[in-house]
């Protein structure tokens, strides 16, 4: 499995097994956590990588706190498609703000994360279907393969992740499993500096927070996935957000060998 300096959540999805007994294609879809924190070898093996266009996930704000570092060497395309929900620092931010009563009542209120996947859900088809799309037009011919993420890698990449491999015909116990494997990688340093981040607005860190920063249970996306099976499947929720099905039938090609 390829690595790249710097990224502690970054794996290409190549390998994953499909319900007809294939395999997915290696070097056309990727996730991380943002780039912010690539150095000089992670640039370069980046620049290595079949990526051509990075779809990331996080709000203008989460941006410029961070901005990704992409390798001079040959040019990315970016496809900025925001998330709210998923924004932890702004979320953060919004709890610090009050008084300590105020912050102890939020922390009381904060959603679970199977909530808040399908609070995504809910209104995000138009750009889980927009990241599927640059996966659909993807190609050999240059590099163009996909790397989608957000802040940790874990929660709106995620769910576009899934909702992309779930559409490909990956078996759903692979798909949990890469969602699951997000909690390992993230474990000591990248868990560490999160906690320390929000520790530093004075709020107290719950085991339920703690899971909201740095877990990725798979009851979470077992309960999104749900969701998205009573809404007609991985497939058709795509084609509501706009995803046609030449699209969809490209995708499938593209992403399974």
């Amino acid at each position: 499995m390829t690595t790249i300096p710097g990224l502690y959540n970054y794996r290409d999805l190549g390998g994953l097994p499909t319900t007809d007994g294939r395999t997915t294609r290696p070097g056309v879809l990727a996730r991380s956590e943002s780039l912010s924190s690539l150095d000089t070898a992670g640039l370069s093996a980046l620049a290595e990588t079949p990526v051509g266009v990075i779809a990331d996930f996080r709000t203008p704000a989460e941006q410029q706190a961070a901005p990704d570092r992409l390798p001079p060497e040959r040019p990315f395309t970016v496809l900025n498609l925001p998330l709210l929900q998923g924004a932890m620092a702004d979320m953060m931010k919004t709890i610090a703000s009050g008084s300590a009563a105020d912050a102890a009542a939020a922390l009381q209120e904060l959603p679970t994360l199977d909530q808040l996947y399908i609070s995504m859900l809910d209104g995000g088809a138009a750009v889980f279907a927009q990241a599927a799309r640059r996966v659909a037009a993807s190609h050999d011919d240059s590099p163009t393969g996909v790397l989608v993420h957000c802040t940790a890698g874990k929660d709106r990449t995620g769910v576009a992740t899934a909702l992309i491999l779930e559409t490909a015909g990956v078996q759903r116990d692979a798909t949990i499993a890469d969602y699951a494997q997000s909690q390992e990688n993230l474990a000591g340093p990248w868990a560490e500096a999160m906690i320390r981040e929000v520790e530093a607005f004075g709020i107290p860190i719950t085991p339920s927070l703690r899971t909201m920063l740095c877990g990725t249970p798979p009851a979470a996306i077992e309960q999104a996935l749900a969701w998205v099976d009573e809404h007609g499947g991985a497939t058709a929720y795509l084609m509501s957000g706009g995803l046609t099905e030449p699209e969809v039938e490209a995708l499938r090609a593209r992403l399974v060998a």
